[in-house]
């Protein structure tokens, strides 16, 4: 039963839970974690361990994506980030980071200037397709993400160059954008005439998502990653409940359409392992990981992180991040480690199958059915 609390006369507003008010409650039996399978199967695609990488520059250059595909996961390009704009993509990188104040980690100003002035150059549909190709040429998935805005435009160059998920994914997204200049883009129609799955977000509530379901998604993105929206529009999401609403969504279309069933993908108050095992225990089936991966070796801003919002030419709602000053250590090791950490920063892959044996669970679907509480 959902609870409402008054906060004034004559206004109520739902209580929901943040991931950090969670926790999951081991049962009587116990397994030993090498019995655990993490194997996430998404429309025909397999993956060895059930998370993403957030779609940013400052994580996925095509060699990132290779990595990440290497290590079970599914790295995610930008289309319309810099590696599609820039041919120098690492000086371009680094003109971001040297934008930083070291001395102020919440002092990204300057790199949020560098961001707006490189993202004003047109996306070179030529490059883009080559660097695409870089990831397809591996043999690894090929996932590359796209705005609800420029999808249309887009996502056709996309597919020819290869890749093989598409992720329309912004801050908030609906299955109807509306545009006052322009035709609105119904999700529905547009998804119905590719020849490739898609994953579409972020979500936050039951409704939308459902909508998004019976647009012909394969997955759900629930929330929107590190955005600022709660201080800049006063837009929110607590991601406990917003998880838990949206796999609501996919058991009554899963019920409306006879079996079809549509992954639900948490990305969002992820910062150390628990929140993984804690996100998956809510309904999620797969978690997108974004700062957690900055501090690898491999990402390609070295320890700066920020995600797409960040470069809004008049409105960003993203923080360019500093490195926390640790020593950049193998993506293979933030994965499946092994860790030096006690926190959960290292080794997503151990804590989840760890969580998942102490309460007697093999497989993903089954830990979805785990006991939860909150404080």
């Amino acid at each position: 039963m959902r609870e409402y609390v008054e906060i004034g006369i004559g206004r109520e507003a739902r209580r929901t839970y943040p991931l950090s008010r969670v926790t999951v409650q081991p049962s009587r039996r116990t397994r030993t974690s090498k019995d655990v399978d993490t194997t996430w199967h998404i429309d025909a695609y397999t993956f060895a361990i059930p998370f993403m990488s957030h779609p940013t520059d400052a994580l996925a250059s095509p060699e990132f994506a290779i990595e990440m595909g290497k290590q079970g996961g599914l790295g995610v390009l930008n289309a319309e980030g810099l590696l599609g704009r820039h041919e120098d993509l690492h000086a371009a990188i680094a003109e971001v980071t040297e934008g930083v104040d070291e001395l102020d980690e919440l002092a990204s100003s300057g790199a949020i200037k560098a961001l707006q002035k490189l993202h004003a150059a047109p996306i070179d549909h030529e490059l883009l397709a080559q660097r695409i190709g870089e990831v397809r040429d591996s043999g690894q998935v090929v996932a590359v993400r796209v705005s609800p805005q420029n999808c249309r435009e887009l996502a056709p160059v996309v597919i020819k160059a290869g890749a093989d998920i598409l992720v329309v994914q912004g801050t908030i997204i609906s299955a109807e954008h509306v545009q006052e200049d322009g035709e609105p883009l119904n999700l529905k129609d547009f998804i119905g005439n590719l020849d490739i799955p898609v994953i579409a977000g972020g979500v936050s509530d039951y409704t939308t998502a459902l909508h998004l379901m019976r647009a012909g998604v394969v997955g759900v993105i629930v929330g929107s990653g590190a955005s600022t929206q709660d201080l800049s529009l006063g837009i929110g999401s607590a991601q406990a409940t917003a998880i838990a609403d949206v796999a609501a969504a996919r058991r009554d279309y899963l019920d409306e359409t006879g079996g079809r069933y549509v992954h639900v993908i948490a990305d969002g108050e992820i910062s150390f392992s628990g929140d993984a095992v804690k996100a998956i225990a809510c309904g999620a089936d797969a978690v997108v990981l974004g700062q957690p991966l900055a501090n690898a070796s491999e990402a390609a801003a070295q320890g700066y992180y920020w995600e797409s919002a960040a470069a809004h030419p008049r409105f960003p709602r993203v923080e360019v991040n500093t490195p926390y000053g640790a020593e950049r250590v193998s993506l293979e090791t933030i994965l499946h480690g092994p860790s030096t950490k006690v926190f959960g920063e290292e080794n997503f892959v151990g804590g989840l199958k760890r969580a998942m044996a102490k309460c007697g669970f093999t497989d993903l679907k089954s830990f979805q059915k785990v006991e939860i509480s909150v404080y």
